[in-house]
């Protein structure tokens, strides 16, 4: 008798990517070799996957006024904390501690995907995504990318699209 395949052992079988194929959107994934010496994990998946800086995007997780928070903003510029907290009603907002960021999502830094997180966290899109029809975001482990449109990330994590990444 013949063994079912589990989706875990598909090609690219993430939290992120199962949670895509659930939810019938329509994405293409883009494997690389991650380099652990490369200085950013965001340049190197523009570099690796050959997509222009613009169009990659990180996901960064913050606390505003104490609740975790993820930003997901260009690898080409960086995420403006104020503009975060104002995004989501909030008055403070610091990076969150990387091992505090890793136990909430489930992913690792580098590899932390705004999709298929453990818990759901309060979520912001810098509104630059709007611009392009697809996007690319880690699709949840490091050299891993998933390309998918910015309304249906926008959609499938209740983001709020709102200018909080600086070039």
């Amino acid at each position: 008798m013949a063994k079912k395949p589990k989706k875990q052992q598909q090609s690219g079988g993430t939290p992120a990517t199962v949670a895509l194929t659930a939810a019938g959107v329509e994405f293409t994934v883009h494997a690389y070799d991650h380099d652990p010496a490369h200085p950013s994990y965001g340049e190197e998946a523009a570099e690796a996957t050959g997509v222009s800086p613009d169009r990659v995007f990180k996901t960064l997780v913050a606390e505003v006024d104490g609740t975790l928070t993820v930003a997901v903003v260009p690898v080409a510029g960086s995420l403006d904390l104020k503009a975060l907290a104002a995004a989501v009603g909030g008055k403070r907002a610091a990076m969150a501690d990387p091992a505090l960021a890793e136990r909430t999502t489930g992913y690792v830094r580098g590899g932390i995907s705004p999709l298929g997180q453990r818990k759901r966290l309060p979520t912001v899109l810098d509104d630059s995504a709007q611009a392009h029809a697809t996007i690319c975001v880690s699709a949840g482990r490091r050299g891993l990318e998933v390309e998918l449109s910015p309304t249906d990330l926008a959609k499938l994590t209740n983001a709020v699209l709102a200018p909080v990444g600086r070039t």
